[in-house]
C-alpha cells in the first residue's frame, strides 16, 4: 500500500494535515522543547546557556515545521518527534554558536558540527565538541541531544537503508555552516571553492542555490519518516534523497533568505538571494525552484503529501509580516503563489489563523 516511502496513513488534504498538526504534532513538539529547555537552563557556562536558550526561543518554529513529517505516520510519532526535535535543536544551537561566535575558527565550527554527524551515526564515538573554543561546560547538553537522536534512530526499522543518505546531507549541512561562518573576507571564496567540488553533480543550479539547499534539514526528516517502514529498500531511499535534494531543500532555504533580505542588508549578513544580478533573475530562478520542487514532490509515491509540504513552505514564508515592508519581495510572492489553490489556502490559513495563534 505505501510503496516503502510513507508508512502509516498520510493526510490526504490540507485540512486533515492541519488537524493532525494542531491535535498531535504541535503539543508533542512543544513538550519535547520544554524538556530540552529545562536542561539548557542548567548549562553552567553562561554563553553556552544563553545560545542554547536563545536558539529554542527564537527558532521554535523550525522544530514545529519539521514535526509535520510525523503527521504522515502518527503511529510512529513517539519515535519521529523526539528525533526531529533533537536533531533540529542541535542544528539551531550550533548555528547560534557559530553565528554569534567568540571564534572565527573553521576547525572549531567543524568540530561542533561533528556532533550532528555523530547523532545520525549509531556507534560513533562521542567527542568533546567544544575542545577548540573557550566555552566548555554545557552540563552534558549537546551530548544528551546526540544520544536522544541515536536512541530514536535505533527504533527505525529501515534506518540502514537511509543512513548514508542522511549522513551525506548532514555532511553538506556541516560544510555550509563552516564556510559561511568564517570571516566575511574569506567566506564567499570558500563557498565558491566548495561549489567547484559539486557543480558537475548539479548543473541545473547556481552556486548560491546549491549552498542554500545544503542548509535545509527537510531531506533528513523525510528520510527518518521513510525509515519507519520496514519494507523500504535502497532504490526507494535514493529516490527520496534525489527528490528532496536539491529541489525541495533549495526552495526551503531560498524562501527563508528571500524574506530576510532587508534584515540581512542592515546587518551585513550573508544572503544567498543577493547574488542574483537583478530582481528579474531572482524572480526567474525562484520560479524555477518552485516548479522544480513541485515536480519532485509529485513524482514521489503519496505525492500529495509532499506537494502539501512544498505549497505550505511557499505560503508559510510569503505570509510572514516581513514581506509587507519589502515591495520587491511582495511582487515575487505574488508570482510564486500564482496558479496554486493549495498555496493560497495555506497562505490564508497562515495569515488569518496560525500566525495570530503563535
Amino acid at each position: 500500500m505505501n510503496n516503502g516511502l510513507l508508512a502509516g496513513r498520510p493526510p490526504r488534504g490540507p485540512l486533515t494535515l492541519m488537524i493532525r498538526v494542531y491535535r498531535y504534532i504541535l503539543p508533542e513538539v512543544r513538550a519535547e522543547l520544554k524538556r530540552w529547555r529545562r536542561m539548557a537552563e542548567g548549562i553552567p557556562d553562561p554563553e553556552l546557556r544563553k545560545q542554547a536558550l536563545d536558539s529554542m526561543n527564537t527558532k521554535q518554529f523550525h522544530c514545529e515545521g519539521g514535526g509535520v513529517y510525523a503527521a504522515a505516520n502518527l503511529e510512529q510519532r513517539h519515535v519521529l518527534i523526539p528525533l526531529i526535535v533533537a536533531l533540529q535543536t542541535i542544528s539551531d544551537y550550533l548555528d547560534n554558536l557559530c553565528d554569534r561566535s567568540t571564534s572565527l575558527d573553521a576547525d572549531d565550527f567543524r568540530l561542533l558540527h561533528q556532533s550532528m554527524l555523530d547523532a545520525v551515526t549509531p556507534g560513533a564515538q562521542l567527542s568533546n565538541y567544544y575542545a577548540l573554543r573557550s566555552e566548555q561546560e554545557d552540563g552534558g547538553y549537546l551530548q544528551a541531544l546526540v544520544l536522544q537522536c541515536r536512541q530514536s534512530i535505533a527504533q527505525l526499522p529501515a534506518y540502514s537503508q537511509v543512513q548514508q543518505h542522511v549522513r551525506d546531507l548532514v555532511q553538506l549541512y556541516a560544510d555550509l555552516q563552516v564556510h559561511k561562518h568564517i570571516s566575511q573576507t574569506r567566506r564567499e571564496k570558500a563557498l565558491q571553492a566548495w561549489w567547484e567540488q559539486h557543480c558537475e553533480e548539479y548543473p541545473q543550479l547556481k552556486w548560491n542555490e546549491f549552498a542554500a539547499a545544503t542548509g535545509s534539514t527537510l531531506g533528513m526528516f523525510m528520510l527518518f519518516l521513510a525509515a519507519t517502514d520496514s519494507s523500504l529498500d535502497a532504490r526507494q531511499a535514493a529516490s527520496i534523497r534525489e527528490s528532496y535534494f536539491p529541489s525541495i531543500c533549495g526552495l526551503h532555504i531560498l524562501l527563508d533568505y528571500l524574506i530576510d533580505q532587508a534584515e540581512d542588508r542592515m546587518g551585513g549578513d550573508l544572503n544567498f538571494c543577493s547574488y542574483y544580478k537583478d530582481q528579474q533573475m531572482l524572480n526567474e530562478r525562484m520560479g524555477r525552484m518552485v516548479e522544480s520542487a513541485r515536480t519532485a514532490a509529485d513524482r514521489l509515491p503519496f505525492g500529495y503529501f509532499h506537494r502539501m509540504i512544498v505549497e505550505g513552505l511557499v505560503a508559510l514564508y510569503l505570509s510572514d509580516p516581513k514581506v509587507k515592508d519589502q515591495h520587491d519581495v511582495m511582487r515575487t510572492a505574488k508570482r510564486l503563489m500564482k496558479g496554486s489553490p493549495w498555496t493560497r489556502f495555506f497562505f490564508w490559513l497562515n495569515s488569518s489563523w496560525i500566525r495570530k495563534a503563535m
